[in-house]
């Protein structure tokens, strides 16, 4: 059928195309005059020769040669062209005949006549009927003329008669007067101009038809043989051109007509002014010219609209069918891609929350699908709409709308068959956990009676018609048979659900069993009574109280599975109070006691598991259904523009704990069902993976700051109306803090009734791994809030401790205004523990809601922990602690909220000295190694002559802080301790300037300014001649300086400036200066540099390997050197 509509559509085309072909062909081919007016328009202007329209007897065109004195002198050529003209436009029958020539020479002389008429006749183009002469009038030249033509007749021979006239009324009887103009004494109306214009504008009318007849046929040719494109946008490019095209043809056709019709009336015009006015045979046939090229245009556009509505009938249908194809094209993908996803759908659940889920995904699915498959469907209906318009590609678009409907009905199938399977996963799974809790219940029940009250007979027959009346609820909520669940489940029963109906079925007989068990000994009881038996009452005890809630009341309201929780908590801690109170009371089977905590523990897991679904569920909710939304174009005009790329603020790193729950987390805790006791395991294996909850705190003050400016959105409101949230956005992205911190609620629950299982050791390690991460996550909030630090805070190393203290200080040496400020009142600073530094701060408290509220801590200072020592006890308060740095000139004395504050401080900062000082010490013994292989320590050289001057002061403080500098260790003093009256006495207090006025923080007062060396401090080191080793290196800085490496052993020559020694490097016999700290005097024979032997000399030795190491006793304190120490200071004093 397809094809014969194209072969009809083809033959129909081709048919017009034809028509159009002849029409334009009858125009191309007319005769078009050689010559036209517009050629040789002066020539015609000049009126030599011209075509008045009159007609002879016989109907043979006039034409009339007017009197012309500058005949003569007309070009030849021009002449041969008017004649040529005026020839050629009477009508081929007219001209046939023979045209008649009027030649008025009644003005001119005999000559002038004789050599016009001559050349008339010789040059005339056409058939010549009759010559008429009008003969000049004068009686001298007209007898002259007589005599002349006969004596002449000879040369005036020629094929027709030439005939001399004397007068016009002898014209007259040749020529009727209706056919001769008024200057020849006729009736004739002829304006030479006028004439001339009109034949200017028909030949320009047919040369103007001529031009879009050619237009016409090169544009149909182009259609004619147009290949249909094969894709959209080719055929919509294709069929848009010809569009175009098309106007434009069309726009030529009807300029032509309009044209066509005003040279028409303006023909007429002479009529229409004068109904008398006779028309001349000439102004008939330009008239019926006119008329004839109208006509042939008419047709021509007749045939070429009948052509192109073809032509574009057939466009159009190619770009439907296009359209079609590729429209099939997209669904036909995206259901692919449906129906690969609705593949992947193959888990029927593993507990009834899990199936729920499912069910809501499939839902989901189905409704996100459902925007192809309606597609799909529209798509297939407008395919039928094209086979009902008798489109000529039926034969391709039936097969794919059958395919399409065919995918509509086999995807709606599927999910059918999907959510059946779901439906039946979820039937058997409320069936086994309906029987899981009727175990449960019956557990408790055998857990709640009291052995001592069941002694009795009452006590006996009660319990027994207690579980008798439990047993009778069994017809409900058990499972009858287990062949017939086979049988009924068949098409979901996978391996592991199999299992779970095995092991809940083998539960049940289990249950049942202790049950029937229970009933024998109570029946027993109850028949007879050997001995009294004398019940022991309990002893009073409050009911067990857990250390924190229970986990069920832990979940939110909208957590799915609150409500059975809720149903558990009743009977799961009255078990638990009551077994406490059976265990107080008498003696129990260690056998009950295991099951019973076995149960506690398999709540607790089924707590955290049911959790931990709601989490992940609750998670995916707000990816779904606010984030991935706020990419959607749809959604885009719902956003404010203060949300605009502002994803990753406002969710941060929430996909990444999705994915980690989702994917990794939530299935191995699944694997912990059978054995909760092992859960612990899984956290520590996992521990690294929760520090992602730290980037998300981290963001969270962000995050909380951009929900706050637009909460408000339309976007925001229209998302939690399709996700039907009860609560708003800001309490779903509070989830992820909330959740980290309940964890350890669970593991504390799960340790407490796992202490005798396998899984012990784990699940407190989890706890304290857990409970680290929280201090971690809280001490980064705090850490991010600190303002005004110049430097990273990633290179102070880890944060070990942050807390809020009271603090005082007393500086050595300083500035005279803060020695005169002194005040009780101690500065409230937060301080930071680095490994590297320790940051002191002023906490400032910000207003506002949320985590606006929070704090944040403006810097003041950092101490390095290199030159830091402390000092454990301070006399008089149990509180306090000092910091000390650069050998006391700065002490700090620290006041912790609590002793237990003060001894976790104190403790960490040990350790932190501790490591340094290893770290001291193993650099010492390598330096040793390398200089027990290097030359041998030469005599001592004299002293060179001291240039004087004063060493830099910032070098100093960087050598002491440098903690590769040995300076420290073969210091020539120590620091002296502070004199009475100064530093910190029992009644000094503080030297802090008032805190209103901003503090004093070392920032604001250098110590090492040029008062450090008044006091007898530690002052530059003095040139000593001798040869040293060189312990830092030092690169080449100018022409006179000298590079040298760590291990060098140099020579020194001459003490210079800025605290530079110029110094001979033994090695390499060059010489250049070096700075002074760089270098370390090698222990020789000379009496500058002698080994310490004595006692003394190891005391001072011990001190000064101590002072750099900041283990310091200070003055009036009951310090004690730690013991720890001892063997490292040993080891230092033995590498030195």
């Amino acid at each position: 059928m397809t094809l014969s509509l194209v072969s009809l559509l083809s033959r129909d085309i081709a048919a017009l195309w034809l028509v159009l072909k002849t029409r334009a062909d009858e125009i191309m081919h007319q005769d078009i005059v050689p010559l036209c007016a517009a050629d040789i328009q002066e020539q015609l202007k000049r009126r030599f020769a011209y075509l008045s329209g009159g007609r002879g007897q016989d109907g043979s065109p006039v034409i009339t040669f007017p009197d012309y004195p500058a005949f003569s002198e007309i070009p030849d050529k021009e002449f041969q062209n008017v004649m040529t003209y005026l020839t050629s436009i009477p009508s081929l029958q007219d001209a046939g005949i023979g045209f008649i020539l009027v030649i008025d020479r009644r003005q001119d002389k005999w000559t002038s006549v004789k050599a016009s008429v001559l050349r008339i006749a010789a040059s005339f183009p056409a058939n010549l009927q009759l010559v008429l002469v009008l003969r000049p009038t004068g009686f001298f030249q007209r007898t002259l003329s007589d005599i002349a033509f006969k004596f002449n007749r000879d040369d005036f021979k020629m094929k027709v008669p030439v005939i001399m006239l004397s007068s016009v009324p002898e014209l007259h009887g040749y020529i009727d007067k209706s056919q001769l103009t008024e200057d020849l004494g006729g009736t004739l109306d002829y304006c030479h101009s006028r004439w001339l214009c009109h034949r200017t504008a028909i030949e320009s009318f047919a040369l103007m038809v001529k031009q879009t007849a050619q237009m016409l046929q090169s544009f149909g040719t182009e259609l004619a043989e147009t290949e249909l494109p094969n894709d959209v946008q080719s055929t919509s490019s294709v069929l848009s051109t010809h569009t175009e095209k098309k106007h434009k043809a069309k726009d030529d056709l009807q300029l032509a007509l309009k044209e066509g019709q005003r040279i028409l009336e303006s023909l007429r015009e002479p009529l229409a002014e004068s109904a008398t006015h006779s028309v001349n045979q000439d102004q008939l046939d330009s008239q019926a010219t006119v008329q004839r090229l109208l006509a042939q245009l008419n047709e021509t556009e007749a045939a070429f609209d009948e052509f192109w509505a073809k032509h574009q009938q057939k466009l159009q249908q190619c770009l439907q069918l296009r359209h079609f194809e590729q429209g099939f094209r997209e669904v036909k993908a995206t259901l692919d891609a449906v129906s690969q996803k609705i593949a992947t759908f193959t888990d029927v659940g593993n507990s009834l929350a899990h199936v729920e889920h499912l069910l809501r995904s499939l839902a989901s699915f189905e409704e996100k699908s459902s925007v192809a498959v309606e597609r799909a469907r529209a798509l297939a209906l407008e395919g039928q709409q094209l086979i009902e318009n008798k489109h000529y590609a039926v034969d391709s678009i039936h097969p794919k709308c059958e395919e399409l409907r065919h995918l509509c009905h086999q995807f709606a199938a599927e999910i059918d068959r999907r959510r059946g399977l779901l439906s039946k996963s979820r039937e058997l799974h409320s069936l086994l956990e309906t029987s899981m809790r009727w175990c449960d219940e019956g557990i408790y029940l055998l857990a709640s009676q009291p052995v001592d009250k069941c002694q009795s007979q009452d006590g006996a027959e009660a319990a027994l018609q207690e579980i008798e009346k439990f047993l009778e609820t069994g017809a409900e909520n058990k499972i009858q048979e287990l062949s017939e669940i086979y049988k009924e489940y068949e098409t979901i029963l996978n391996q592991d659900l199999l299992e779970h109906v095995q092991k809940v079925f083998q539960k049940q007989e289990s249950m049942q069993e202790m049950f029937h068990r229970r009933q024998a000994s109570l029946k027993k009881l109850a028949a007879k009574q050997t001995r009294p038996v004398q019940p022991v009452a309990p002893r009073p005890e409050a009911l067990t109280k857990s250390p924190c809630p229970s986990p069920g009341s832990w979940r939110g309201s909208e957590s799915p599975g609150s409500e059975g929780s809720a149903l558990r908590r009743g009977p799961y801690r009255r078990a638990k109070s009551e077994m406490s109170e059976n265990r107080q009371g008498r003696g129990s089977s260690t056998g009950d006691e295991e099951e019973g905590l076995a149960i506690l523990r398999r709540h607790v897991m089924n707590e955290l598991l049911d959790t931990e679904r709601a989490y992940v569920e609750e998670l995916l909710s707000v990816l779904e259904g606010y984030a991935a939304e706020m990419e959607n174009p749809l959604m885009t005009h719902l956003i404010s523009t203060g949300l605009h790329n502002k994803k990753d603020v406002l969710f941060g790193n929430m996909e990444e704990i999705y994915h980690f729950h989702n994917r990794i987390f939530l299935r191995e805790l699944e694997s912990c069902t059978d054995c909760p006791e092992l859960v612990g395991r899984c956290f520590l294996e996992r521990m690294e993976d929760f520090q992602i909850y730290e980037k998300y705190c981290q963001n969270k003050p962000r995050s909380e700051s951009l929900w706050r400016q637009c909460s408000d959105c339309p976007f925001f409101q229209e998302c939690q109306k399709k996700l039907d949230h009860k609560l708003s956005l800001d309490s779903y992205l509070l989830k992820p803090v909330q959740r980290i911190t309940k964890y350890q609620l669970l593991l504390k629950e799960m340790l407490k009734y796992s202490r005798n299982c396998q899984g012990a050791e784990d699940l407190q390690e989890a706890l304290s791994s857990i409970l680290g991460i929280l201090k971690a996550v809280n001490d980064s909030m705090h850490l991010i809030a600190i303002t005004g630090y110049d430097g990273n805070l990633s290179d102070l190393g880890k944060l070990l401790m942050q807390g809020s203290f009271s603090v005082w200080t007393d500086h050595k040496k300083g500035h005279t205004k803060v020695k005169e400020l002194a005040r009780f009142k101690p500065m409230q600073r937060h301080l930071f523990l680095h490994e590297k530094a320790v940051l002191f701060c002023k906490k400032r408290e910000e207003s506002g809601e949320g985590y606006e509220k929070a704090p944040s801590y403006s810097y003041k200072q950092s101490l390095n922990m290199t030159a830091v020592g402390i000092t454990e006890n301070v006399k008089g308060d149990a509180k306090k602690f000092e910091i000390w740095y650069n050998a006391r000139e700065e002490v700090y004395i620290i006041q912790a909220p609590t002793p237990e504050i003060k001894a976790a401080w104190v403790n960490e900062i040990r350790k932190v000295l501790t490591s340094q000082l290893q770290a001291c010490r193993e650099a010492s013994q390598h330096r040793t190694l390398e200089q027990s292989h290097s030359l041998p320590l030469p005599a001592p050289s004299s002293t060179s002559p001291s240039r004087g001057g004063t060493r830099n002061v910032k070098k100093l403080e960087e050598r002491k802080t440098d903690p590769l500098s040995l300076e420290g260790y073969v210091s020539s003093s120590l620091p002296k301790p502070p004199e009475k009256g100064k530093g910190w006495s029992k009644g000094t207090h503080s030297l802090e300037a008032p805190e209103d006025e901003g503090g004093w923080s070392s920032a604001e007062e250098p110590v090492n300014s040029s008062d450090a060396e008044e006091d007898g401090g530690v002052g530059p080191k003095e040139l000593v001649p001798g040869k040293y080793t060189v312990v830092l290196d030092d690169e080449k800085r100018g022409p006179d300086t000298l590079a040298v490496r760590s291990g060098d052993v140099v020579e020194v020559v001459e003490e210079g400036a800025e605290g530079l020694w110029y110094v001979r490097d033994l090695t390499s016999n060059k010489e250049g200066w070096v700075p002074a700290s760089s270098l370390s005097a090698l222990l020789g024979k000379s009496s500058s540099a002698q080994c310490l032997s004595s006692s003394d000399s190891v005391k001072t030795q011990f001190l000064q390997v101590l002072t750099p190491c900041q283990l310091q006793l200070a003055p009036g304190s009951r310090t004690r050197v730690l013991r720890g120490h001892l063997p490292l200071l040993a080891g230092s004093l033995l590498c030195c």
